[in-house]
């Protein structure tokens, strides 16, 4: 990337993550979208412990933000947007790779077990 787009790296980068999840809301019926009350509770309560957790490293000098990766846009207790946005899309992803992954599971147990009731 050239030197002007590099502070939008990690944001393209969340954006690119959760693009590439949503067709798993509709191809392998995830139902993390359509259950939004779920969805911000998971959010919320990861936002919070992570956001914590890295205003505490931060302030005992074990992590830094780089300036050239982030926009400068920074929240309440220096915190940079990227990071709250990190917070909020990898929990999404991680949903609906999960539900993903359930859905198919259940689809081949229950494939498996129609062929073992069909064999007996």
């Amino acid at each position: 990337m050239s030197p002007g787009l590099d502070q939008w790296q990690y944001l393209l980068l969340m954006a690119g993550c959760l693009l590439v999840t949503l067709p798993l809301e509709w191809l392998f019926r995830a139902r993390v979208y359509r259950r939004p009350v779920r969805l911000l509770q998971v959010i919320l309560i990861v936002a919070i412990v992570f956001t914590i957790w890295d205003m505490v490293a931060v302030q005992h000098g074990l992590w830094t933000y780089s300036s050239r990766f982030t926009t400068g846009v920074m929240l309440p207790f220096d915190l940079p947007v990227e990071e709250l946005v990190f917070f909020v899309a990898i929990p999404v992803c991680a949903l609906l790779t999960y539900e993903a992954v359930g859905w198919v599971l259940g689809r081949l147990r229950a494939s498996a077990m129609r062929r073992r009731s069909n064999d007996a």
